[in-house]
């Protein structure tokens, strides 16, 4: 058994049964003798101490839960001498806790995962000479080196080199971003090409990824916990029970009817049905691939009404594609995307991959590049056929056909100075290209979004550190009418919170670390494995280890299965309850006999409950 799982189990439920047990075999043994009597006395007050004080300190502190009834039906028994009683109700009242325990023993800290992924080291240049230091000694004004591989260990600026960076843990953009000097670095990002030499702005520890993990921490501590079902139940409930109480004592000055009340009372279908229907959904969820972290995020997914989505990992699958190809008039397109294609196999950048891939899809015959040159993080340049052909950012295509006055007039020509990703060739023959680039847009959107709006969401909002009109443009494609882009981790943060001051139960669908803090103060943060990996699923209240956005409504309805149960399961419990809580005060029920029926009231619940585990309508899992 997993070590998460044997830290939440409490010793008391298998005290509780030893002592019942000995007790049991002693009474058998000698039915008049004592030795029982003594053996249940020392097991009630060895075990339900603990649970009585717990309960007293928690109504001490304002919390009115469900174990208030068992607390008064443990101290009842003890001054009534009525241990067998009370050792049973122990029993039920831990072993709930047991099973409450056991729903949650999974939850983790995702404080410590995002701490643990931060820079670690540095390497500090001083007179020419590189020092490796700790990420937390920088101090502002350092230079720093930066080899390629590594994580960019404070928020600066390049002073020197050029490469490629990947943002994605912080940004969500899904593509590399080229730098150079003057060029504004954050820590976490990862340089992926040349070495860059870069100026700390700000200590480590002040740090734009310093910031999502104490948005994280403060997220965590500040979030509301959801209410137990069993608890909203309790708060009419117990009053009942000492109503009941009181007119027994009224009726007949008897304080054992009043014990037998308490007994009968005690709300095992609080403490039992909820956890066991819980632990069945999310038993159920797991064999669907869906990890729900515990019993309150599974409640959770019962009540969330409103669906908030990152963009790239989410919508996106966040590999770029290929969009439009624009050659220079007169140019074959097909050709140019087969020299592109050529000197491209040559390289080792994301999109290189991508454009290859573009001209083979297009049936573009695949040629081998001569004299092939990369400077990383600008653009690659070859011979095909004997023409040269260079392709990269703008600026290097301009500076390697700089005499070429045919090729900068053309490429001046293609220019229109929109935004987003874009690779440009130039050829010596003078042909020349414009090759745009978007994230792929998943396949599956459309059911996802149609079960959520049959599960009665809101309409859903889209919120991405992207720029903003690519995040505008995938808005458009899928059919969400509020989206917001160029966020920051705190920025998701302030919009959720937002949401869940105006009334909405957020549903917090992200994959990037940037979206950690969002998950983490949503009502229900939903993590896809499949991309995000440690971070953000360590964040997240529920993971979908199946790349598959439609398990997010399978989710819910897994939820609100094993809540229905639930409630199902302790409406009957407590009204039977009540029926023996009335016999009890009349008269016709001892303690011993009222725990009993309590105990049959108790079996009839979790059988009930166990229907959470099994689909609507199947028979077995």
């Amino acid at each position: 058994m997993p070590r998460s799982i044997l830290r939440g189990l409490s010793p008391l439920p298998p005290a509780a049964l030893a002592f019942l047990l000995v007790g049991g075999a002693l009474w058998l043994l000698d039915r008049r003798g004592p030795w029982s009597h003594h053996v249940w006395l020392a097991g009630l007050v060895l075990t339900g101490a603990p649970v009585a004080w717990r309960t007293l300190r928690g109504m001490l502190r304002g919390e009115f839960a469900a174990d208030v009834v068992a607390m008064l039906a443990i101290v009842g028994a003890v001054l009534l001498d009525q241990p067998l009683a009370g050792l049973v109700v122990v029993l039920m009242q831990t072993g709930g806790e047991a099973l409450d325990a056991y729903a949650v023993a999974r939850a983790s800290d995702a404080v410590e995962a995002l701490e643990a992924d931060a820079p670690r080291t540095a390497h500090r240049l001083v007179d020419g000479r590189v020092q490796d230091i700790a990420a937390e000694v920088i101090a502002a004004g350092d230079v720093l080196l930066v080899r390629p591989g590594e994580l960019v260990p404070a928020d600066g600026v390049v002073i020197d080199g050029s490469s490629h960076v990947d943002t994605s843990r912080l940004t969500g953009e899904p593509v590399p971003r080229r730098v150079g000097a003057g060029a504004s670095l954050q820590s976490g990002f990862v340089n992926q090409e040349g070495a860059l030499q870069m100026r700390a702005l700000r200590r480590s520890q002040d740090s734009q990824y310093a910031q999502i993990v104490e948005l994280v921490r403060r997220a965590q501590g500040s979030k509301s916990p959801l209410q137990r079902t069993a608890d909203r139940w309790a708060v009419w409930f117990t009053p009942l029970t000492l109503l009941v109480c009181a007119a027994a004592w009224w009726v007949s000055r008897d304080w054992s009817r009043v014990l037998a009340v308490l007994v009968v009372a005690t709300p095992c279908p609080l403490i039992l049905a909820a956890p066991v229907a819980i632990i069945g959904g999310i038993n159920r969820a797991a064999r669907r691939s869906i990890i729900v972290r515990s019993g309150a995020a599974l409640e959770g997914l019962a009540r969330v009404n409103m669906p908030v989505f990152d963009k790239t990992g989410t919508l996106t699958i966040g590999q770029p594609r290929v969009t439009h190809v624009q050659v220079s008039e007169g140019a074959d397109t097909l050709l140019v995307l087969s020299r592109v294609a050529a000197v491209e196999q040559g390289s080792g950048h994301l999109l290189a991959r991508v454009l290859v891939r573009e001209a083979e899809t297009r049936g573009a015959p695949l040629r081998v590049a001569a004299d092939l040159v990369e400077t990383p993080g600008r653009g690659v340049q070859g011979v095909v056929d004997g023409i040269t052909v260079a392709v990269g950012a703008l600026p290097y295509v301009r500076e390697q056909f700089a005499a070429h006055h045919d090729v900068l007039a053309r490429l001046d020509a293609l220019d229109d100075g929109a935004d987003g990703l874009r690779a440009w060739a130039g050829m010596s023959d003078g042909a020349v290209a414009r090759i745009e680039f978007a994230d792929t847009l998943r396949e599956d959107l459309a059911p996802m979004f149609r079960e959520l709006a049959q599960l009665g969401f809101a309409p859903a909002l889209l919120l991405s550190g992207d720029k903003a009109v690519n995040v505008q443009a995938i808005a458009r494609e899928v059919g969400i009418a509020e989206a917001e882009g160029d966020l920051t981790a705190e920025d998701k943060v302030r919009r959720v919170a937002a949401l869940e001051a105006a009334g909405h139960r957020v549903l917090m669908v992200g994959d990037g670390t940037n979206d950690a803090p969002a998950l983490s103060t949503a009502t229900v943060g939903v993590a896809l494995a499949g991309h995000g990996g440690g971070v953000v699923a360590e964040a997240a209240d529920v993971v979908l280890l199946i790349d598959d956005p439609t398990r997010i409504a399978e989710a819910v309805r897994i939820g609100r299965h094993a809540l229905g149960i639930a409630r199902q399961s302790i409406f009957v419990g407590l009204g039977l309850s009540l029926v023996g809580m009335l016999f009890a005060a009349a008269g016709m029920l001892h303690p011993v006999a009222g725990a009993l029926v309590q105990e049959a009231i108790d079996v009839a619940v979790i059988l009930n409950a166990l229907r959470a585990a099994r689909a609507p309508g199947s028979a077995g899992a």
